[in-house]
């Protein structure tokens, strides 16, 4: 193998994706501790004096506890080079979250023990599905009651289609939690209550192991043996070619907050989960390995440092190398620029890079120069698949309360939109015009209040509207003429692009029945 391929091959990028208080910070930061990237993991919620998540950098963060924004963390551990993409579990942050799952060559779907698959991991999981991504599976909070492991199979196949392979299997459960056995090394993994983050390991020759008696509660032991049995003989047999194509999910069993079974699910995840995938382009498929540099822009993030008002654009390199200082054509304005200090994260922490390769996330300062989705190609004039945008749920018209204020809340709004915080629109055939701002969920109105006031001293006033449905249309230009000026409530997309917003799916059904030579388009792509 060449330098560019060792290095391409040693590089692992995924999304961490959950519901909200499953665990998801939680365990990205014990991830973040075995690769020595943080010596020290803070905690999600606690009292005022305790340490705040590593992942989590916005002062609304700190204040809620909660990921709202998406992280990018990277780290060494043994002979891999690993990003992970730290996603907001909140369920009113996930286009956010979609638009990152499209820089991830996989997943890792996290799962409470007691509540099982929830409403936001259906979500998220749908995209990663979309996009044939391996997916594993860590179920977490074993340290407390939870729910039978084979039900929690059972409901994962049920409500999102994927079977599942345990790697591990719990021996018993909360206050009778003895540990994990690891089915391909045959190892247990002891789990001690008093000191969770001390794992004893005992080798076996299998779950029959006459050792296993002496060590565990003849009940317990009893029925584990059991549920090896029927594993072996009813469950779905290991199979590498599923996992690869998202067919089958590796299951592990653990408690990210007691640091038990982190570690044997990274030593199995960097085993079987991907190095750099490609990404298809207007003029083919763009192998990690070609020679020439090339990657696209999935996330901008304004003022993640307040002091310097600085914008990141987040830049997913697809194939080749990065030098720094290197130059690049920005493809969608035709312009060729200097890649002057690109840089890698661990949360606020951040170091220049002096070279990346493909799988490998960077930061770009951006001065207003980029859009989510743009191409930045070494020499070549390819650009990558539009990146997708989602149908908000959650729309309010919005306007600043003082007019002395007009042109930093203009700033601001367009700063949040360029970001796909937010998304605007224009209302159309109707005065005075109004913006319109569309959300996926209701919480990120707070953040925008809230980072336009403490950003850019603009208070806002919203309205909140009845709508829930967008729908960007286009079809037969005669019929969409007179759907113009006979349908009420449209509006403009920042591009130009007509939209209907309609108050629930009966009124966007019977609209659709009326104007049969029209479609209606769930993104702003018309796909």
């Amino acid at each position: 193998m060449s330098k560019l391929e060792e290095e391409i091959q040693s590089r692992k990028t995924f999304a961490i994706i959950s519901h909200p208080d499953a665990g998801k910070t939680t365990l990205t930061e014990k991830l973040l501790y075995f690769g020595g990237a943080i010596h020290e993991a803070g905690t999600v919620k606690g009292k005022k004096n305790t340490k705040h998540a590593t992942s989590d950098w916005m002062e609304i963060e700190k204040q809620r506890g909660i990921s709202v924004t998406s992280s990018v963390m990277e780290f060494h551990y043994k002979d891999h080079q690993i990003n992970i993409l730290d996603t907001p579990g909140h369920e009113d942050f996930s286009e956010d979250t979609y638009r990152t799952l499209t820089a991830a060559d996989s997943a890792t779907m996290l799962i409470d023990a007691a509540k099982g698959v929830e409403a936001q991991t259906k979500k998220l999981f749908k995209v990663c599905s979309m996009r044939g991504i391996p997916i594993f599976t860590f179920i977490n909070k074993l340290d407390r009651q939870g729910r039978d492991p084979f039900e929690l199979m059972e409901e994962m196949e049920n409500l999102l289609g994927i079977r599942s392979y345990p790697m591990n299997w719990p021996i018993g459960m909360g206050m009778d939690f003895y540990g994990i056995y690891d089915r391909h090394s045959k190892k247990v993994e002891l789990y001690n209550a008093d000191n969770p983050s001390h794992v004893e390991i005992k080798q076996t020759i299998g779950p029959d192991d006459p050792m296993l008696d002496e060590i565990i509660d003849p009940s317990l032991l009893s029925q584990f043996r059991e549920e090896m049995e029927l594993l072996d003989v009813a469950g779905d047999p290991y199979d590498e070619p599923k996992i690869k194509n998202g067919e089958l999910t590796p299951v592990f069993f653990g408690s990210a907050i007691s640091n038990f079974g982190v570690q044997n699910f990274l030593e199995h995840f960097l085993n079987l989960a991907p190095t750099p995938v490609g990404r298809d382009s207007d003029q083919g498929f763009i192998e990690p390995v070609q020679k020439t540099f090339s990657g696209f822009v999935f996330k901008i993030q304004a003022n993640m440092n307040p002091k310097h008002r600085d914008r990141i654009a987040f830049l997913r390199i697809t194939s080749g190398k990065y030098t720094q200082g290197m130059q690049v054509n920005h493809v969608r304005l035709n312009k060729t620029m200097r890649l002057a200090q690109p840089t890698q994260f661990l949360a606020q922490d951040r170091n220049i890079v002096k070279e990346a390769y493909a799988g490998d996330i960077i930061g770009l300062y951006d001065p207003g120069t980029f859009r989510i989705g743009d191409t930045l190609a070494d020499g070549s004039d390819f650009q990558f698949d539009e990146m997708p945008h989602f149908s908000p749920e959650h729309f309010a018209a919005i306007s600043v309360k003082d007019a002395m204020k007009h042109k930093s809340f203009e700033k601001g709004l367009q700063q949040l939109t360029e970001e796909g915080a937010v998304q605007l629109f224009q209302t159309y055939n109707k005065y005075p015009e109004q913006q319109i701002i569309g959300v996926v969920g209701v919480l990120q109105f707070e953040v925008m209040e809230y980072r336009l006031k403490n950003e850019y001293n603009a208070d806002i006033r919203l309205e909140k509207l009845p709508f829930s449905i967008a729908r960007w249309v286009n079809g037969e230009p005669e019929e969409l003429e007179t759907f113009k000026k006979r349908q009420k409530n449209l509006a403009l997309d920042r591009d130009g692009r007509i939209v209907a917003l309609f108050d629930n799916e009966f009124q966007m059904n019977m609209t659709k029945d009326k104007y049969p030579k029209l479609t209606f388009y769930e993104n702003s792509y018309m796909k």
